[in-house]
């Protein structure tokens, strides 16, 4: 799709963080059945993850359900007695030199990634639709070696997309705000694209919805950018839900969930996708017809 966007162009719209909590899980179901999401990422190490995987139920003709794979919130689904050695999953600034240093003990991890994929297949009874990670973690030197591994070892390469977080420096810019996040992932991701694909599995090209999470600020501008000079196939992320203790003790994103949710769930979502000639798709059925 060319990025001056001078016809309709499609773009998936992927609600991190579902089974994050009850009430996180609870407004990201309110988007989908309302038609206003075209994908969501599960954590599959939180408790309420069975009973999200049963809520997504019949959703699954219209929505993607992936993997959210974690490596930076509460803990893991089994022992990491060097990555996390009293239970709790290390803070995403320490992760990002040792894997650039080539220092995260990737046989741990390794091992994690399996205990979160078999968690998500055994409460669904079918492999993700596509894999990411929270705070992007996927994409990270040695993580991204060790995710494709274990997703070609299942069988996966070619038949679930990959997240990448990345975007070009154009598009990017294009958009005019947030572009120090999207550059700094962007940097992280170094290398994933080509990795992914000589391993065979299918990405987004464009990727957008960075934001500052602030409850007071005007979503539905920020949105509008988001959808400024789209790739191919655009991925955008965002981050809807309703707030509850779990969360709140959890994570320090919460009113703004509120914020994003009720953005979506109002006439100006459409309006604005409308303005920008967008339209959304599951990128699962997009790829299909292409």
């Amino acid at each position: 799709m060319p990025e001056d966007k001078q016809m309709t162009f499609a773009f998936a719209l992927c609600a991190d963080d579902f089974a994050l909590s009850p009430a996180v899980t609870a407004g990201i179901l309110q988007a989908l059945r309302a038609g206003r999401l075209t994908a969501t990422c599960a954590m599959t190490t939180q408790p309420h993850w069975p009973e999200a995987a049963r809520a997504f139920g019949d959703l699954a003709p219209d929505a993607d359900l992936g993997l959210h794979f974690n490596l930076t919130l509460a803990g893991p689904l089994g022992a990491m007695p060097r990555f996390a050695p009293a239970g709790a999953f290390p803070a995403m600034n320490s992760i990002v030199p040792a894997a650039w240093r080539g220092a995260l003990p990737l046989e741990e991890i390794r091992d994690e990634l399996r205990r979160q994929l078999d968690a998500f297949e055994q409460a669904r009874g079918a492999p993700p639709d596509f894999v990411d990670g929270h705070q992007h973690v996927q994409v990270l030197p040695g993580i991204a070696e060790v995710l494709l591994a274990e997703l070609s070892a299942r069988g996966l390469a070619g038949k679930c997309w990959l997240r990448d977080s990345a975007d070009r420096p154009k598009r990017i810019f294009s958009r005019g705000k947030h572009w120090g996040k999207a550059l700094t992932v962007a940097g992280l991701a170094h290398g994933f694209r080509r990795k992914a694909k000589a391993a065979g599995f299918v990405l987004n090209d464009g990727f957008s919805g960075f934001s500052d999470f602030d409850a007071t600020g005007d979503y539905a501008a920020d949105f509008a950018t988001y959808l400024l000079a789209p790739g191919p196939s655009q991925l955008l992320m965002c981050h809807p839900g309703h707030v509850d203790d779990e969360l709140a003790r959890l994570d320090p994103v919460t009113a703004s969930r509120e914020t994003e949710l009720a953005f979506l769930l109002s006439p100006h979502f459409p309006e604005v996708a409308a303005a920008a000639g967008a339209r959304l798709e599951r990128f699962s059925a997009a790829r299909a017809q292409g």
